[in-house]
């Protein structure tokens, strides 16, 4: 088991349940990075003595520098600071739980200093495509998935005897706040029913991308990349309970799956400890209180993200990050009031229909394709 560990976006949701992990290990911080929250990430930095500490912001980072000045820890700001945090010599895994495209450049600069990964940075994959895989090929590093669904895939998988055995990839969905709705029911939801999710407990972009299902949408494409399987090999299931994670199914059509409560400590730690598995945080699996599990098929016509995302997949290129650019946009202008919550659908699906693809070959390439996508988004609303 790793002994050091340097966590990108300790101040959000994945971030502060890692540090449970960490206190559960006994494991050593070298780095802590937020965007904007600089009184939580002063209380983490005392209590874990980082040999780094970023905060995103400039401003900020000014302000939270002078607040820590009788500690020992060092303070970064910007993409600068996140790619030191993620190349920080001590670290030997680094968990990147930043949201959007900003942590696409720390992963890679990760992979290339030769330090394990733990992704929970979804739109890294999404984006980079094979940038990300190629330089994690490139420099012999593990990628370890730590969102629920793909990492219930990579337990399961543990168990497979080559990779021609498995013939189906199949997701779990929550279905997120607006499960069994109709389009005509949805034209006026409101950012707050958006941001009430059933399950789970996670920042607002990404509860947002759950109420669209565009979260399901984006996990679609990363297992493509994670697992090296085509799009019509992956299937989704809405799964209301949140026990069942994902499922495997094999060549014989045998299913395999993973269950456990819904709680993100169990992927975090075990992409911490693999291939090891150790006592953890998480309080154990009752199915007979329980009671029944359910499974439904998405509502793919309502729910246009999920489909945007399958055929981006499919196109490949850089339709992937076109698709991820437009929902960070339009997510955002969501949540600003500024477009319905059915618009966001719709510019997704308008993004990757009318933007010509292309191949990617640098960051630069990456970084264009998102500026596209998010121009695209302003000049439709």
């Amino acid at each position: 088991m790793i002994k050091n560990i340097s966590i990108l976006g300790s101040t959000g949701s994945i971030g502060t349940q890692a540090l449970d992990v960490v206190d559960k290990l006994g494991l050593t911080v070298t780095a802590l990075t937020a965007s904007t929250n600089i009184d939580l990430l002063e209380q983490q930095v005392r209590k874990y003595k980082p040999k780094l500490a970023v905060v995103f912001n400039e401003e900020k980072a000014r302000a939270f520098k002078e607040n820590i000045k009788d500690t020992d820890t060092a303070v970064l700001c910007g993409m600068d600071g996140l790619v030191a945090a993620a190349t920080e010599k001590n670290a030997e895994l680094v968990l990147n739980s930043v949201v959007g495209m900003v942590g696409l450049l720390p992963t890679i600069a990760a992979a290339e200093a030769k330090k394990d990964i733990a992704l929970a940075n979804k739109e890294t994959l999404v984006a980079g495509g094979s940038l990300v895989t190629d330089a994690v090929k490139k420099n012999g590093v593990k990628l370890l998935p730590v969102d629920s669904e793909h990492s219930a895939i990579f337990q399961c998988l543990q168990g497979a005897p080559n990779e021609k055995a498995v013939k189906r990839l199949i997701l779990t969905a929550s279905g997120g706040p607006f499960f069994g709705k109709t389009a005509e029911e949805l034209k006026s939801v409101t950012v707050e029913q958006a941001l009430a999710h059933p399950n789970w407990s996670m920042g607002a972009k990404i509860t947002v991308d759950s109420a669209t299902m565009m979260n399901k949408g984006l996990e679609i494409i990363e297992a493509g990349r994670l697992f090296d399987i085509s799009v019509d090999n992956i299937d989704v299931v809405v799964h209301r309970e949140s026990i069942v994670h994902s499922m495997i199914e094999y060549s014989d059509n045998s299913v395999i799956a993973q269950l456990g409560l819904p709680d993100m400590r169990i992927p975090i730690q075990y992409a911490v400890t693999y291939p090891e598995r150790y006592s953890s945080p998480v309080g154990e699996l009752n199915l007979s209180q329980i009671g029944r599990l359910t499974f439904f098929e998405p509502d793919y016509n309502t729910f246009k993200c999920l489909n945007a995302c399958k055929k981006a997949l499919a196109i490949g290129g850089a339709s992937t990050a076109i698709a991820n650019g437009a929902n960070e946009e339009a997510n955002m202008l969501f949540r600003n009031g500024k477009i319905s919550f059915l618009d966001i659908g719709e510019l997704v699906c308008g993004a990757v229909d009318q933007i010509q693809s292309f191949e990617l070959k640098s960051v630069d390439d990456v970084l264009k394709a998102d500026r596209l996508a998010r121009e695209y988004v302003k000049n439709n609303i």
